[in-house]
């Protein structure tokens, strides 16, 4: 058993006057009128209006952002001032608010004409009897003004909102006192849109998903009896394919690859027969013209980092997508993960039309046979140009002209069957609705699926007539045969099961390609089916008609206030985005000045340090000219004066070889004189040299002085040559070493000088390309 409370909440905002209080906060149609840079203050009133009253324990915090639809996460805690409660049953919370904080940056930027932010305020209170604080949020639209803004109309009454908290009581571990717990707490704003949504025909889309979807968590059963319908995703698809048809194929493909603007002639009739599995995520793209538009591939990057508000439906339309299917079985596996990000990304780039229940059984398909960036951006060619999309817009007005199409063509082709339908008062959109807006995707085996998709990518939207039109053939005998619900049970659960066997699939769908309908009576029972629907105004009442076309105008209303509000909350965003942009493009400006003045100041040094080598460099080349010319001077030197050393030794060798010839001939005379002496013959040798010896009986000083001084003369000459030899060599060293020395000191320079020039240059380069861009 529950119980109903209704609380009612108010919401008011204060500013400081400057005089050490606070005045209140003009509005304008539920808008506060802020000023920039003031100090606020919150105002938060909540009073219990009906049932047993609650006892508020204390406020456990109040909470401030900007935006609205904010996630408890992203709220930001109030600084509380004071919390009491008046003798008229009311609990009043107060809060200061500095808008000051990077947290609120948004709620303190100016606002420019024509556009609102929203603010949303939150108060968690702690009430007797329930185990967790109750939040209370209120989204509210504001202006910013300038600090100077002065304003003349003050409406001083606060922003209301009626609470509906639902409560069951629990057992209690404390005596005689109440326990509860939350069931839900909603919001009359929220009810309101609500009511709206439920009226609106998106329930046409939304209940023909839900049919196909509701029992995704019934396992699998192959009786045909069993009531429950075959999850989706189910059927496997061999690769396996003939030879002769993939080199037929590849010839196809081959020439296709090499002018994309011009289809083969043979590509109709192939696709026809049904496209290689193998080959079919190429030939899908090819069909869409993906090559004519590869910006979406770029762009579904972009895309992901963006937030779309229906992410929590996708969610739960994504974890019954397939389930049959090994690739999107797991939760939060790798298949459920590509789709939900497919999803997301189209809702984002369709504004208009958003997320379309159904559509992540067609982004499935697409994810079995291509990566995502391929796959998302077929999808966007099926929704734009093949008009998949334009089933969803205008009240759902084309796909009610495809219903009625439909049921002309059955008039037409199987009358015993129209008038079935027609006394059971079978409609199109009971049975249709899913096989238009999810193009046959979510009931049927995937290897008719994938057949079907190959013949709508390439003959176009019609080829769901026929399909319509040869599933109705095929099964007119068993229709017949039954009553209203057993005819829209055999839609739902017999009819898909009776394709599980592929040869069934392939005979359907050749009945399908040799349908021929005619494009002119397509056209003229669209004609007749405005001309009814003007006919049906005409008759309609104009007060109802007037109630009708209020409640859209009301919802094209409230649908623009919603994108209003997004707008100029982007555009409010964008403005600080840009002014932090150009702070920055400011701040790297003045760095790249101050920069471009130090790289000046040291081209300058440069340049003086570049002078400076270069006349160094002409001091050090001057120096080694000196240098080497004085080398050259001491090498003539001592290349004449060894050249004179040795005309002294030859002239030498000359007298002492004559003087020696001389001495040989006096000391054979001499000998021959004293050989009758014994002591004299005694000094001479047996090769008949003078033998000078100090134990030789005869005196030195008989010697020739001569032939002593010669020899004596004669080696301090060798002595002196050694010397000068020598001498000639080291000068010879030191040269080359000198040489050596100027010719890298030279290598140097010129080498220290270009690596600088360089280094300079490619410095000023830099820096001119950096302030430039």
């Amino acid at each position: 058993m529950s119980d109903l409370f209704c609380f009612d909440v108010s919401l008011d905002i204060k500013e400081d006057d400057g005089k050490g209080g606070f005045s209140h906060v003009p509005k304008e149609k539920n808008c506060f009128k802020l000023r920039r840079d003031y100090v606020k203050k919150i105002i938060v009133t909540v009073q219990q209006v009906n049932n047993v009253q609650l006892n508020v324990e204390r406020c456990f915090g109040l909470l401030l952002s900007p935006g609205r639809n904010v996630k408890h996460a992203d709220m930001h805690l109030l600084e509380m001032v004071s919390m009491g409660d008046n003798n008229d049953g009311k609990t009043m919370i107060s809060g200061e608010w500095d808008p000051r904080d990077p947290s609120f940056e948004v709620l303190n930027t100016e606002t420019t004409k024509g556009t609102r932010a929203f603010m949303t305020v939150a108060v968690d209170l702690v009430i007797t009897g329930i185990q967790e604080p109750v939040r209370f949020r209120i989204e509210t639209k504001v202006r910013v003004f300038q600090p100077n803004e002065r304003f003349w109309y003050f409406n001083k009454k606060p922003i209301r909102e009626l609470f509906y908290l639902q409560l069951k009581e629990v057992p209690s571990e404390v005596e005689n006192e109440p326990a509860y717990e939350v069931i839900n707490l909603v919001s009359e704003s929220d009810l309101e849109r609500q009511r709206a949504l439920m009226q609106s025909p998106t329930r046409i889309a939304r209940e023909s998903v839900d049919a196909g979807n509701s029992t995704t968590d019934t396992p699998q059963d192959d009786d045909d009896d069993n009531d429950e319908p075959l999850l989706s995703g189910f059927g496997d698809v061999s690769k396996d394919c003939e030879e002769d048809i993939l080199e037929t194929w590849g010839e196809v493909l081959a020439k296709w690859r090499a002018n994309l603007n011009n289809k083969p002639k043979q590509l109709t009739a192939l696709v026809r027969k049904s496209i290689p599995e193998a080959l079919r995520g190429e030939v899908w793209q090819l069909l869409a013209g993906c090559h004519e538009n590869e910006g979406l591939m770029e762009h579904y990057r972009l895309l992901l980092t963006k937030e779309t508000p229906a992410e929590k439906v996708i969610e739960r339309d994504i974890n019954r997508t397939f389930p049959a299917h090994d690739y999107f079985k797991e939760t939060g596996g790798l298949g459920q993960d590509a789709l939900l990000k497919i999803s997301k990304a189209y809702s984002i780039y369709d504004e208009e039309v958003g997320y379309c229940q159904g559509l992540s059984f067609l982004a499935a398909v697409l994810l079995l046979h291509m990566p995502e960036e391929q796959a998302f951006a077929v999808l966007v060619k099926i929704m734009y140009e093949y008009g998949l999309r334009d089933l969803f817009r205008n009240d759902f007005e084309l796909l009610h002209v495809k219903f009625y199409t439909l049921e002309r063509l059955i008039e037409d082709t199987m009358s015993d069957l129209h008038y079935h339908f027609t006394d059971n008062n079978v409609e199109a959109h009971m049975y249709a609705s899913q096989w238009f807006l999810t193009l046959f995707t979510a009931k049927f085996p995937l290897f008719m699926v994938f057949h079907i998709i190959d013949l709508f990518l390439s003959e176009g939207m019609n080829t769901l007539f026929n399909v319509a039109l040869a599933l109705l053939k095929t099964s007119k005998k068993d229709i017949l045969a039954l009553d209203f619900e057993g005819t829209l049970k055999y839609f739902r659960v017999t009819l898909p099961k009776k394709y599980r066997a592929e040869e069934n699939a392939k005979e359907l769908l050749q009945i399908a390609v040799t349908t021929k309908l005619s494009s002119k009576k397509l056209k003229k029972y669209e004609k007749e089916f405005y001309a009814i629907k003007q006919k049906q105004m005409e008759l309609e009442d104009p007060l109802s008609r007037f109630e009708r076309e209020n409640k859209k105008l009301v919802e094209t209303n409230m649908r623009l206030e919603q994108e209003n509000d997004d707008l100029a909350h982007e555009l409010v965003t964008s403005k600080i985005a840009l002014r932090h942009d150009l702070d920055n493009a400011e701040d790297k400006a003045d760095s790249f000045s101050k920069e471009l003045l130090t790289t000046k100041e040291q081209l300058v040094e440069a340049e003086e340090e570049r002078d400076r080598l270069v006349t160094e460099l002409e001091q050090v080349k001057k120096m080694c000219r000196i240098e080497l010319e004085r080398q050259e001077k001491e090498i003539q030197r001592s290349t004449s004066i060894v050249a004179e050393y040795k005309q002294i030794c030859s002239q030498l060798s000359e007298r002492l070889e004559k003087q020696q010839v001389a001495y040989k001939s006096e000391i054979q005379g001499v000998r021959e004189a004293v050989s009758t002496c014994e002591n004299c013959s005694a000094m001479f040798t047996s090769n008949g040299n003078v033998q000078f010896s100090v134990t030789n009986k005869v005196n030195k000083e008989e010697v020739d002085p001569k032939l002593v001084d010669t020899e004596k003369k004669l080696r301090e000459l060798e002595l002196e040559l050694a010397q000068t030899k020598l001498q000639l060599v080291e000068s010879e060293c030191k040269t080359q070493d000198l040489e050596h020395q100027l010719t890298a000191a030279v290598n140097e320079l010129q080498s220290s000088k270009n690596n600088w020039f360089s280094k300079t240059f490619t410095q000023l380069k830099e820096v001119t390309s950096k302030k430039e861009g």
